[in-house]
């Protein structure tokens, strides 16, 4: 078949494509019932726009919900015309999911809104409430993938606006649900605390999901965390509305299956439900559930009975698997019949007006997208990339000095201390400087972490900026993304890196897109602290020694710190909580678990101890930490002009890397620098070529896995940037393709002082103590 023009409504006569078939019949279903209602009409019934319908609305409330309705509709039409005609690339629609309007119409657009992607009509219902705004072009042009929409700048079709308080949300299943809670948390908290917030503070969270997301692990942690809180007291003032349509894309919900399991919870979390079907009966619910969230600041969940028209998205093959009984059954239930049928009845509006004002929106529809798809697409790949994690060094540095103005004066001891009593004053330091800045996680309140990191930070600051939470990985970071957004500086601990991989999408497909997604209009700012790598003595296993780096550095925009001393560990916090303030930064710092005891270089020599790093003293992203060979830790002589290796290493491997130097001064006279890279995403480019233009050699050490592990992109940086006349000889040591094992076992799979000295000699040719 052929497509349409693309100005061809999809009621027109033209060849359809199958993207438009279903859409075709819902659209002539629609006005041949309007055809038979107007057939009944009596003029008599009209009655007064500003009389009362029910549920608290009024005929002209009942109208306009009807408008939004309609607009939302034709959007999904549209949606598959753009598509057919090669104009468009996203048709999951909103059709029969149009009774959110009446939820959007009972909140507040101070309200911020987390959208599932079927609430278009929640959508246009918000933007009918603030002045200025225009939505049916912005959608189109979101639908378009244009550089000219408003929210993404044609990154992806969402759901947002600034101005309407609505976040952009991705389409992964159920992952918005878990910052809903941590923003409704943000909100009360930061009231508590003082702190400036973008929201009122009578403000609740709206977080909208489909009944099969009901099932996802993410949704039910979002659940538990919102009970969890409303149990220990403490204000969660969010509305879970699960628009139940009862099909995930092709699997039924049993019958009864969502609305057991939400009201299950009723104890901690309210339960409300109504017909998505019908304008007043969805409303009335939804005011009785957003007044309940907002009047006692506890979670409710609404339940709108829904259906679903036109399949899963635009290229569903929906007749595979639900028969055409089926289908047909279901299209009899559009909403906007049902809203058709009630406003002709109730005397608000006549079939025929109610037929011009769908038409007329069918023609405004179709003008704005002959506009957007004329807008301009991104056209590089730094177009696309802009907004993904916006930084800037000067403004960060600035940042960092002007907190230090109002660090602590009194006590300040210098004395070398081990990593641990660093960090600890460095987050006590910036708890003081920064009344927004919070830490949490698991055990890190009153007992103070499992490692004594947070010891006694609760009871010097406060509950209200340090404490614990319910264990469970996916609620500290959805909690720690919705506080960003809240205006706070969340500083979350995930207690192993191990732990982290069971919610790594709260970091990557929620926490470092926002501000892709949303052009840096939105962030949500927050450092995550990681008890992360091997080496440890006593306590091992692949859980709580785990050296996989990939899967934070393989998130677009996230930055990941790993320091490997005390002092680096503190300046490297200064700057990753500067930039969260400052540039909205998403990050981590990977704290290396085995240097949290470790005071030593050699045995008993106290080397390893640091002294706490002057107020206003920071580690620049990016930028490396060089060992030169008249260095304390690799002994005297003076500076050749040449090392004759260079080792590039980071965490645990610095201090390995020290003391296979020294062994090979010492042994061989030869003279070593070691680069601690001390930034893994981004690496220290600069510094990698500039230590490798210094030195005959160069040796990447790597306690990670050798496949991706960092060393992969070190070597790459070496071999892009390596001179055409004089190549580089290089090597590298990493840890093995395995899960680290329990015990001395663990030896074998990690690099140690003794490996990276023999593969030092190796690539210098030396052989029993000479050269070869």
């Amino acid at each position: 078949m052929m497509a349409p023009e693309p100005d061809a409504p999809v009621s027109s006569t033209s060849p359809l494509s199958p993207k438009l078939v279903s859409a075709r019949r819902v659209d002539q279903r629609f006005l041949d019932e309007l055809v038979e209602l107007d057939a009944q009409w009596d003029p008599r019934r009209r009655r007064d726009l500003g009389d009362p319908v029910g549920g608290g609305l009024t005929g002209r409330d009942a109208l306009r919900l009807f408008e939004s309705q309609v607009l939302s509709r034709h959007l999904d039409f549209e949606a598959r015309v753009m598509g057919a005609a090669g104009e468009g690339f996203y048709t999951i629609g909103s059709s029969g999911h149009e009774g959110n309007a009446s939820v959007a119409a009972a909140l507040r657009p101070t309200d911020p809104a987390l959208l599932h992607y079927r609430s278009g009509a929640f959508f246009l219902e918000r933007a009918r409430q603030v002045p200025g705004q225009t939505p049916t072009l912005d959608v189109l042009l979101g639908l378009a993938a244009s550089r000219d929409d408003p929210i993404s700048g044609g990154r992806h079709k969402v759901w947002g606006s600034l101005a309407l308080n609505v976040p952009p949300q991705t389409s992964t299943i159920a992952s918005h649900l878990p910052k809903a809670v941590g923003l409704a948390l943000g909100i009360e908290r930061a009231a508590h605390l003082g702190v400036p917030s973008p929201h009122p503070r009578d403000a609740i969270v709206l977080c909208s999901f489909g009944d099969a997301s009901l099932n996802h692990a993410t949704a039910q942690a979002a659940f538990q965390a919102a009970a969890w809180a409303t149990e220990r007291k403490l204000p969660v003032p969010v509305l879970f509305l699960c628009e139940d349509n009862g099909i995930g894309i092709s699997v039924s919900s049993p019958p009864g299956w969502t609305r057991t399991s939400l009201a299950s919870r009723g104890r901690q979390i309210a339960y409300f439900e109504a017909s998505g079907l019908d304008l007043v009966d969805a409303h009335q619910a939804a005011r009785a559930a957003v007044d309940h969230v907002r009047l006692h600041r506890h979670p409710a969940v609404l339940r709108l009975d829904v259906v679903r028209l036109l399949g899963h998205a635009g290229a569903d093959p929906e007749h595979v698997y639900r028969e055409e009984e089926e289908i047909f059954a279901t299209e009899k239930q559009d909403p906007l019949l049902c809203s058709a049928r009630f406003l002709a009845t109730a005397g608000v509006a006549s079939p025929s007006e109610l037929r011009d004002l769908y038409e007329s929106t069918r023609d405004r529809v179709r003008a704005c997208s002959r506009e957007a798809v004329r807008r301009p697409r991104l056209e590089s790949a730094a177009d696309v990339e802009a907004p993904l994690a916006p930084r800037d060094a000067a403004t960060i540095a600035a940042e960092v000095k002007r907190s230090a103005e109002s660090a602590p004066t009194e006590g300040r001891d210098a004395s070398p201390r081990p990593m641990p009593r660093v960090i600890n004053r460095a987050l006590r330091e910036l708890l003081t400087q920064h009344r927004e800045m919070l830490v949490f996680g698991e055990d890190v309140g009153k007992r103070g972490g499992v490692y004594g990191v947070t010891d006694r930070l609760q009871k010097t600051v406060g509950r209200a900026q340090v404490f614990d939470s319910l264990l469970d990985e996916t609620s500290i970071l959805g909690m720690a993304i919705g506080c960003g957004m809240a205006g706070l500086i969340p500083v979350p601990e995930i207690q192993f890196l191990a732990y982290l991989h069971n919610a790594i999408d709260q970091l990557r497909g929620e926490a470092s897109s926002l501000q892709f997604f949303s052009q840096g209009q939105h962030a949500n700012p927050m450092v995550v602290r990681i008890a992360s790598l091997g080496y440890q003595k006593g306590f091992g296993g692949h859980f709580h020694n785990d050296n996989s780096t990939a899967a934070v550095r393989d998130i677009p925009g996230l930055v990941v710190g790993c320091p490997s001393r005390g002092d680096d560990a503190a300046g490297i916090l200064r700057t990753l909580v500067a930039a969260a303030k400052a540039c909205g930064t998403v990050s981590v710092q990977l704290e290396p678990i085995a240097l949290y005891k470790e005071e030593n270089l050699e045995p008993g020599d106290g080397a390893w101890k640091f002294s706490y790093p002057e107020p206003g003293w920071h580690v620049p992203i990016g930028e490396g930490r060089l060992y030169e060979s008249d260095h304390e830790f690799l002994g005297g002589g003076p500076a050749a002009e040449k090392a004759d290796l260079t080792i590039v290493t980071y965490g645990n491997g610095v201090r390995l890397s020290l003391l296979a130097a020294r062994a090979l001064r010492e042994k061989h006279g030869k003279r070593c620098t070691v680069l601690d890279l001390r930034w893994l995403q981004p690496l220290p480019t600069q510094a990698i070529v500039d230590a490798a233009t210094a030195a005959s050699a160069v040796l990447v050490v790597d306690e990670g896995r050798r496949a991706g592990g960092v060393a992969e992109p070190v070597m790459s940086c070496l071999l892009e940037n390596q001179p055409v006349d004089a190549p580089w000889r290089c090597a590298r040591v990493t840890g093995t393709d395995t899960f680290i094992p329990l015990g001395p076992a663990a030896n074998h799979c990690l690099p140690s002082t003794d490996s990276i000295r023999e593969a030092a000699e190796s690539l210098l040719g030396l052989n029993d103590g000479g050269e070869a």
